[in-house]
């Protein structure tokens, strides 16, 4: 296990979420701000008072498996309980956050209600499919690293992990495995923010670059590792019809961003314009529908990129592979 240092403290962007309705050349939906702190997130359905929410959009491609998982109420410290397939208990779909180059990048998991956050962060640990492996997502998280619990108290969730977690890699390894854990549990509206355990014992300083975690921390801790446009569904392997409601956060000059749907034939089904709640440093939300018209069915792909104001060149932010339906 890493040494830990307490030398160097991570800066924490300011990241402001405004609540407004969302602009596009196509027809717009409705979507707000959730939380108060860390990346902004258009409301979703809630399956649960405490511990979370589903993520909208398209039900899990097939080939994309998700992974079952009773969980701990929020409230208490009880063992999160291992993997299971019963068919009794409601089953939720939650994202779970991987890496596609050094950004994170939501993928589709279902899991058990209540107290999804459990689910959602064993799913996390499994890493990602055949399939996601395929399309270049990786995880920074050693292999072996298991879940002990999570407590969920005042917004803010205690994730006690083995002490595998912060076995080897540097600094950006370490604080891209701390993002991924603090993205998939503040998906669910009951978390803001991540508190970290190690085998029981409370994290104060991480690794061996001495990463500070003496409070609990969000999304706008780890601002550097989310793409300028994170598309927060569709989500990677979804089958998708049109329109398609997409949504998710953006951080670009003057808040304009670019949606492209490709096809399976490779043309071009759709490309607009989007507006987000902020942008020009700012985090804010995006949430539009688009209609497209696609030539035939089968692989495409969601583009989000924005148009650099400099030479007018795309700037290509993030890719989800999907299956288009004409």
């Amino acid at each position: 296990m890493s040494t830990r240092r307490t030398s160097h403290r991570m800066r924490r962007p300011i990241v402001l979420a405004a609540a407004a309705l969302l602009v596009s050349s196509a027809a717009t939906a409705c979507g707000n701000g959730n939380g108060s702190s860390g990346t902004p997130r258009p409301s979703t359905p809630t399956t649960d008072g405490t511990s979370g929410g589903t993520t909208g959009g398209s039900p899990t491609a097939p080939g994309t498996p998700g992974t079952t998982t009773p969980t701990t109420p929020g409230t208490t410290r009880t063992p999160a309980p291992p993997t299971t397939t019963g068919g009794g208990p409601r089953q939720v779909r939650a994202s779970v956050y991987f890496l596609h180059g050094e950004k994170i990048s939501p993928a589709p998991r279902t899991v058990t209600a209540p107290s999804t956050a459990a689910g959602a962060l064993h799913a996390l640990l499994a890493g990602p499919s055949r399939y996601e492996r395929g399309h270049e997502r990786t995880t920074a998280i050693p292999s072996g690293t298991t879940l002990h619990s999570v407590a969920v108290d005042r917004r803010v969730a205690t994730v006690d992990l083995s002490g595998r977690y912060d076995d080897g890699g540097g600094s950006l390894s370490m604080r891209a495995r701390l993002a991924q854990v603090v993205f998939t549990a503040t998906r669910f509206p009951s978390i803001e923010k991540v508190r970290f355990e190690l085998d029981g014992k409370p994290v104060t300083a991480f690794g061996g670059e001495g990463i500070v975690l003496n409070e609990p921390v969000g999304r706008a801790d780890f601002e550097d590792f989310a793409p300028l446009v994170l598309v927060e569904s569709p989500l990677i392997g979804d089958t998708i019809r049109t329109p398609v409601r997409v949504w998710g956060s953006a951080n670009t000059f003057e808040a304009t961003l670019r949606l492209k749907i490709t096809d399976a034939a490779g043309r071009t089904a759709a490309n607009i314009y989007a507006t987000a709640t902020s942008g020009t440093g700012t985090r804010g939300t995006f949430d539009v529908t688009i209609p497209y018209q696609a030539t035939r069915s089968g692989a495409g792909t969601l583009t989000a990129y924005w148009d650099s104001p400099e030479d007018g060149r795309a700037v290509i932010e993030d890719t989800v592979p999907l299956n288009v339906k004409r």
